[in-house]
């Protein structure tokens, strides 16, 4: 027996109205009268009539559809960028919104210059209707020629060099305070840091904020070793700290991943976190809560950012939000046993 779903046709016989009516209510047409709409959402929810999305879509202009981009370069991009726990968490933000909201994310990583061509070539034909940009380089060119395609978009961060477009991000300078505010408080004498790539606005704003509080505390510049988000970049920078200046007793890593990578090395080293030497993370990621000893990390609330990102794009999408809009959320000191 062919078993059809519920149709139109079905839901206006419920509804005791045309199937015109039901079509506008169903795709978003606002002139129609509100007790009339709300008469026809019953009779949907009644019959359990499902809008077909492809029909939808030819009357709306909408695919209902948004990408979520991961920009990068370098090699190892897509295995970094799937064992990291930074970029899980945006992923999970975003979806927790537009699933909400009956739009459906699409993962695209742009790691080369065909691949980012390519991105623009779906967003061009409509596949989806706007992009969340996430760019871990500094000179990302993807962002600029999403803008130059008339593409509605958000970044992660927002860019110093690229399009004046809408953004989230979190006081990074802030965040390198609370550090050094609480190795400070914790006693420690010679504090160092394992700083994130100084070409990225968040590196150099962490370091500038790590290195300001230790200065304004009447400290002199702290030994710095540069990593590069990873655990073994993390544990590299903390031989490199141990090597030119034994005398640490406490770390700021500019990420989870660097500050777990520290604690490795001190482990080896018989050095005894914190009762040595103090770590202190950033981001606030399941690493911190893994890592041996679990970390007090600065948390970046990466999921409501990446949330308040996708209603940035609705807002655009929906003509509600006229410009740029730039969001800044206050990170936050969690503290657990490193330090």
């Amino acid at each position: 027996m062919n078993r059809r779903g519920p149709t139109l046709e079905d839901v206006a016989r419920e509804a005791g109205v045309s199937r015109a009516t039901v079509s506008r209510v169903v795709n978003g047409v606002r002139n129609v009268d509100p007790a009339l709409q709300d008469v026809v959402r019953q009779a949907v929810e009644r019959t359990g009539y499902t809008p077909n999305g492809a029909a939808r879509s030819l009357v709306t202009r909408r695919a209902e559809t948004v990408a979520l981009l991961i920009s990068g370069a370098g090699d190892g991009f897509a295995a970094r960028v799937f064992a990291d726990p930074f970029f899980g968490r945006i992923v999970s933000g975003a979806v927790a919104y537009l699933r909400g909201r009956a739009m459906h994310p699409v993962l695209m990583l742009a790691e080369s210059e065909s691949a980012r061509r390519q991105v623009v070539d779906y967003l061009r034909r409509g596949s989806a209707d706007g992009a969340l940009v996430v760019s871990i380089q500094a000179d990302d060119p993807l962002p600029r020629m999403l803008c130059d395609a008339r593409i509605p978009l958000v970044l992660f961060a927002r860019s110093p060099h690229g399009p004046e477009v809408s953004s989230v991000d979190v006081d990074h300078y802030a965040g390198g305070r609370l550090a050094a505010g609480h190795l400070l408080a914790r006693g420690c004498r010679h504090p160092a840091t394992i700083c994130a790539p100084q070409d990225l606005p968040a590196g150099r704003d962490r370091l500038s904020g790590f290195c300001g509080a230790l200065e304004h505390a009447g400290r002199i510049r702290p030994a710095v070793a540069e990593g590069g988000f990873t655990v073994e970049s993390g544990a590299a920078a903390m031989v490199r700290l141990l090597a030119g200046h034994p005398e640490v007793d406490g770390v700021f890593a500019a990420n989870d991943l660097m500050a777990q990578g520290a604690c490795e090395v001190l482990r080896d080293r018989r050095l005894r976190v914190p009762h040595d030497v103090a770590v202190v993370g950033f981001d606030d990621s399941s690493v911190a809560v893994t890592c041996r000893p679990p970390l007090t990390t600065v948390r970046q609330p990466v999921e409501e950012m990446a949330a308040a990102m996708a209603e940035l794009l609705a807002g655009q999408l929906q003509g509600a939000v006229a410009g740029p809009t730039h969001l800044v959320f206050e990170p936050e000191l969690v503290v657990r046993e490193s330090a």
